[in-house]
């Protein structure tokens, strides 16, 4: 139970941000991430040790708020694979400085589908690799990286047309 303890206070704010991204609500992600642990107690002897502790904690926060979104029937999940070869992946997590910076993007990230939303968010919070993502979403490491890839463009696009729009 000691070990709990310790993967608890290691990987909470982990855990917790998380959520805080799909969430966006406080409350809703502290109470799924209380679940999180509660349930990975639970399910403790099922992890084999194939991924990183967070990896396998935040795929059980994930299906917990999937769960919770078709119980409100706000949720409507779309899929897309495609492969592409990726570069330059590292000039998102560059952008964000300020506070300033960080509520212009996430303001920016609401206009992206679920699933790239979902990405991006854990390549710049969790700062997750893209295995780590594609394990965590039940794909390849490829698709995150494309996933990523379109997402950054697609937010380079609307940063373009805002600024257009100001001048």
């Amino acid at each position: 139970m000691q070990d709990m303890e310790k993967i608890y206070k290691q990987y909470f704010e982990i855990v917790n941000k998380y959520l805080f991204c799909l969430t966006h609500n406080n409350d809703i992600s502290e109470e799924l991430t209380q679940e999180t642990f509660y349930k990975a107690v639970k399910k403790i002897d099922t992890y084999k040790g194939e991924c990183k502790m967070s990896v396998w904690l935040c795929q059980i926060a994930k299906n917990l708020w999937y769960d919770q979104c078709r119980k409100n029937k706000r949720f409507k999940q779309t899929e897309e694979t495609t492969l592409l070869d990726i570069q330059e992946i590292h000039t998102l997590e560059e952008q964000i400085i300020s506070n300033d910076e960080k509520i212009s993007l996430y303001k920016k990230l609401q206009a992206l589908d679920n699933k790239t939303r979902e990405v991006v968010y854990l390549r710049i919070t969790g700062e997750l690799s893209f295995k780590e993502i594609g394990i965590i979403l039940n794909k390849t490491e490829n698709w995150a990286r494309v996933t990523f890839y379109r997402g950054k463009n697609q937010l380079k696009e609307v940063d373009s047309y805002e600024r257009k729009k100001k001048l």
